[in-house]
């Protein structure tokens, strides 16, 4: 057992979150990671309405009794979705724990805290992360380079922006981006962290709900298999390496415009990816820890696994280290 400020405070056993993937984070992936003792968040959004995200809450209170949260996306967008009827759905519905990012999370937690929903935000920059503690979150997840999704623009990797956010600080910090494994959740402790999120990771679990042929992508590529897209728009994101990613970034580098590129990074052709297993259809994300991913286990698997194997690295390999005898703690 590994026990933090994070654990302790949001009421699960294990320091290890499964990340809210548009597309992905649908209830029976969210609930296996509960069941696991991690704390898994379904995607708010990938519910067309707020009634849907209802159901899908529902569906995911049938699968387990245990916390989970639901995460909430803000971005600017010309048409933005209810942002304030999915708040009202989350809350209305009971979950305990929501995760925000994108945009200030300031017009949400208010009204999260008066119903005593806790909040994560996510954040991609120390700056932020410290904005984010002022007005007053309960927690903060912090994205190195390596994630998936959006890195922001600033490129730092986790090795030195999660040590930086956990000095500037006092709420538990998730480190995000590049996790995988029991190696990547000892040196997010030793980073200072409380816990880590794994996105890519959970993709490849036998309860997520995707199509096989991305899993078995997702075993077969290394670290260097993804792209970086919107560079030049200032709205960075990692995706898997494919044909039309790499369209992208080449009719970007030619000076092409966003409208230029819109029908090839749709949503609706990304989506498509997850269920047909056509792995070329359009734009998915994954971060670079794909390279570390070997096996598609069952989410309790995965999470024993990284706990029980991060423990022996810290009682053993590096308690050796320090002279002690293995299997020795302190």
């Amino acid at each position: 057992m590994i026990t933090t400020r994070f654990t302790e405070k949001f009421g699960i056993a294990h320091p290890i979150v499964q990340g809210g993937m548009q597309w992905v984070a649908r209830a029976p992936l969210v609930a296996a990671v509960a069941n696991a003792g991690g704390l898994g968040f379904l995607s708010a959004l990938t519910q067309p309405t707020p009634d849907d995200l209802r159901k899908e809450i529902a569906r995911c209170q049938e699968l387990t009794d245990r916390p989970f949260g639901v995460n909430l996306t803000v971005l600017p967008t010309i048409s933005p979705p209810p942002y304030a009827e999915y708040r009202k759905a989350i809350i209305e519905s009971g979950v305990p724990i929501v995760e925000t990012a994108g945009s200030n999370p300031a017009e949400h937690l208010a009204d999260f805290h008066a119903h005593g929903v806790k909040v994560i935000h996510k954040c991609t920059s120390v700056r932020h992360a410290v904005k984010a503690e002022q007005l007053g979150v309960d927690a903060v997840s912090i994205d190195g380079f390596e994630c998936a999704g959006h890195p922001g623009e600033d490129d730092i990797p986790g090795l030195v922006l999660v040590p930086a956010a956990a000095e500037a600080l006092t709420v538990p910090l998730l480190a995000s981006g590049g996790f995988a494994d029991a190696r990547g959740l000892v040196a997010a402790l030793a980073l200072g962290a409380d816990g880590i999120t794994m996105g890519t990771r959970f993709m490849a679990t036998a309860e997520s709900e995707i199509h096989k042929n991305v899993k078995r992508r997702l075993v077969e590529a290394d670290e260097r298999d993804t792209q970086l897209i919107f560079r030049q728009l200032r709205n960075t994101a990692r995706v898997a390496d494919n044909a039309i990613s790499r369209e992208v970034v080449q009719r970007l580098n030619e000076g092409a415009a966003f409208a230029d590129i819109r029908d090839l990074v749709a949503g609706a052709r990304g989506v498509k990816v997850y269920e047909s297993g056509d792995l070329d259809h359009g734009i998915w994300t994954v971060g670079m820890a794909q390279g570390l991913i070997r096996d598609i286990p069952t989410c309790a698997e995965l999470v024993e696994r990284t706990v029980r194997e991060a423990a022996e690295i810290i009682t053993g390999r590096l308690a050796a280290v320090l002279g002690r005898p293995a299997g020795i703690a302190s």
